[in-house]
């Protein structure tokens, strides 16, 4: 029962995740054929190679016949021609001329002299070969083994004639081809080498694409898990904000009404916290609305041709208080000549005017806040300047990411969401903008908004 549930469990693991199945049945074929292949062409290769080998043979059998035609009735001159053979070819290990009488062949000249005289039967070839080559009147040549050797030669046997045609001798050749079997075995070694290499880099290649596999369907449960996280907040943020919007009402009908209400101050104050968390979730339970609505391409943008300048003012003089409250410098310029008229959705330019600004005033301790306009060719530039904590570069390349925040000393007791900017930086690039930042720690911070102008 054990081992068959093993077996249930392997087999159902195999079939929700074909991918590996797949790598393995790849692992398998693709080296498989790349051996096959090479099996069949180093076999191919050989029998080539023996080819080539065997027409030489019968040249060279050929060739010596030319050149003893003349001579094959003296049996010194045809030991002579042996003998200066021998001195050129290292190769030919055997070179025989023998004649026949009666039914026997009898060697007459003989690269080893000292068997000249014997007769076929004494002789290492075999006597019916001798007599099929002489009979057909047609060389023959093929590869033998020496006994206890794995090295092979190639064995002619080839009826010699004179000038006229007539059958006077017979030729029995053995040449080595050492030469040939260690370069074609070298050949053979470096191309098994560079398969074993290209195998074993296939199953590397397809070990790493397996995971690829495993990163593929992790990658796409991801997904599922992170779209299923943009639809609960999606539905969470939509559900807090009916109740949100109640607490909001009610307190601030509570503190309009706290005199007739015979309210004192310790409660009214405790209303007061009660409005103000209310409209720093309002705040938040938005934020995330956004959030979900740009990661899932709902985020509607009504770009038209809008004076941006009225919208900074209006927007600067609602953190009027705030400033003023921290004793900051709050003001705003217009280099003359400027043009103002934008492409924009007039509400996400004022919402993250809101962003940058309710930042600086936040992160300004003391100082100024400076809000300067003015257009370059055809682009429309805003830059707010502050004063304030700044930020080192490795904090200013995460400016921009999802729910970061700089955590620091000066920052412990400012509250924000981390999402602000990132928000920001997603509407302006919707209506076709840049925004950027330069900062210098303890010193402040600027930030550059970069909008193309109507027209």
């Amino acid at each position: 029962m054990i081992m068959a549930g093993k077996t249930h469990s392997k087999i159902k693991f195999l079939q929700d995740n074909k991918q590996v199945v797949y790598s393995l049945i790849l692992m398998i074929v693709i080296p498989g054929a790349l051996i096959f292949n090479t099996w069949l062409l180093s076999g191919y290769f050989r029998n080539t190679v023996d080819q080539s080998i065997h027409d030489k043979a019968i040249a060279i059998g050929l060739s010596i016949n030319t050149s003893l035609a003349d001579k094959l009735d003296s049996p010194e001159a045809v030991q002579s021609f042996i003998d200066n053979w021998q001195k050129y070819s290292e190769e030919t290990k055997m070179l025989d001329v023998m004649y026949l009488e009666k039914d026997s062949f009898k060697l007459v000249a003989s690269i080893d002299k000292e068997r000249v005289g014997e007769i076929d039967s004494d002789l290492p070839i075999d006597p019916a070969a001798c007599m099929i080559s002489w009979k057909n009147g047609r060389p023959l040549a093929q590869k033998v083994f020496s006994q206890g050797s794995n090295n092979p030669y190639w064995l002619v046997l080839m009826p010699l004639t004179d000038l006229q045609g007539e059958k006077k001798a017979l030729l029995a050749m053995e040449f080595s081809t050492d030469f040939v079997s260690f370069n074609l075995m070298g050949a053979l070694v470096k191309s098994y080498l560079i398969l074993m290499l290209t195998v074993v880099l296939i199953i590397l290649l397809l070990y790493v694409n397996s995971h690829l596999f495993e990163y593929s369907i992790l990658y796409n449960k991801i997904k599922e898990i992170d779209a299923m996280k943009d639809d609960f907040i999606s539905i969470a943020s939509h559900e807090l904000r009916t109740p949100v919007v109640a607490i909001k009402g009610f307190s601030s009908m509570i503190i309009e009404e706290s005199q007739s209400l015979a309210l004192n101050e310790k409660m009214r104050e405790y209303v007061g916290i009660i409005s103000a968390s209310a409209d720093r979730l309002a705040m938040l339970i938005e934020d995330l609305l956004n959030v979900s609505r740009i990661d899932q391409g709902r985020f509607k943008m009504d770009l038209k041709e809008t004076d941006a300048w009225p919208v900074i003012e209006e927007t600067l003089k609602e953190f009027t208080p705030q400033a003023n409250e921290k004793k900051l410098a709050l003001s705003c310029v217009l280099e003359p000549g400027s043009k103002t008229i934008v492409l924009i959705d007039r509400d996400r330019f004022k919402q993250s005017l809101i962003n940058v600004i309710g930042n600086a005033v936040k992160y300004t301790p003391s100082g100024s806040v400076e809000v300067r306009a003015r257009s370059k060719g055809k682009s429309f530039i805003v830059t707010i300047k502050d004063t304030g904590i700044g930020m080192t570069a490795k904090e200013r390349e995460h400016l921009f990411d999802k729910f970061y925040r700089i955590k620091k000393k000066e920052t412990e007791d400012i509250i924000g969401t981390g999402l602000g900017l990132w928000i920001t930086r997603q509407m302006i690039g919707l209506m076709k903008g840049t925004i950027s930042v330069d900062s210098i720690e303890r010193v402040g911070s600027q930030v550059t908004i970069e909008l193309p102008l109507a027209g």
